[in-house]
């Protein structure tokens, strides 16, 4: 069987990850909402990060960080830091967390092979590096989480040019106004075009 490879991003209305100036603090979640992305969370193997995400990530490893947290933020920093992450990045020279190794330039061949390997599935983050994936053929599961606002303008969830046809598998709504969405990318479609 070979691992999926999964893009999930909390988008804005208007399909940002993130608004002009940077900000992502819209998409703080609410403990229902968390303790859902903690069960999708759970298959994965492998982070396949950009340095910023990856950056914004790594506070699941410091003790510090979830000693604030409330105590279902506990489960998911254990998933985190028992994966694999692979960090693509020209400028960092070291990862600043366990089981974290860091690439200069994604390859989409070994990406492939990675999938063909892996036992569990990998997740690409980051809109930046998810779209060398998207425009590669790579991803084969989108996991959407629209939030109830309006940013005008940032950085974009989905990169332009890319096509791809995509079935509807599952659907959720949450109190907080927030909607998941979670596509299979079309093989059928992808053939056809």
């Amino acid at each position: 069987m070979v691992a999926e490879l999964i893009y999930t991003a909390n988008v804005s209305l208007d399909g940002y990850v993130e608004d002009a100036r940077g900000n992502f603090d819209w998409t703080a979640p609410s403990e229902e909402f968390f303790r859902f992305i903690t069960a999708l969370e759970r298959p994965i193997g492998t982070y396949l990060y950009g340095r910023r995400l990856y950056e914004t990530m790594v506070v699941w490893e410091r003790p510090e960080f979830l000693a604030r947290q409330p105590v279902y933020f506990a489960d998911y920093a254990e998933l985190w830091r028992a994966a694999d992450k692979i960090v693509y990045s020209r400028t960092l020279d070291q990862p600043s967390s366990a089981k974290t190794r860091i690439e200069r330039s994604f390859d989409p061949e070994t990406i492939k092979l990675m999938k063909a390997r892996s036992p569990s599935d990998l997740s690409v983050g980051g809109s930046e590096l998810a779209a060398l994936a998207i425009k590669a053929g790579l991803v084969d599961e989108y996991r959407l989480f629209l939030y109830p606002i309006l940013v005008g303008g940032g950085k974009r969830a989905l990169p332009d040019g890319a096509e791809a046809g995509l079935e509807l598998t599952d659907e959720r709504r949450f109190r907080s106004g927030v909607v998941f969405l979670r596509y299979r990318t079309s093989r059928t479609w992808i053939l056809a075009s």
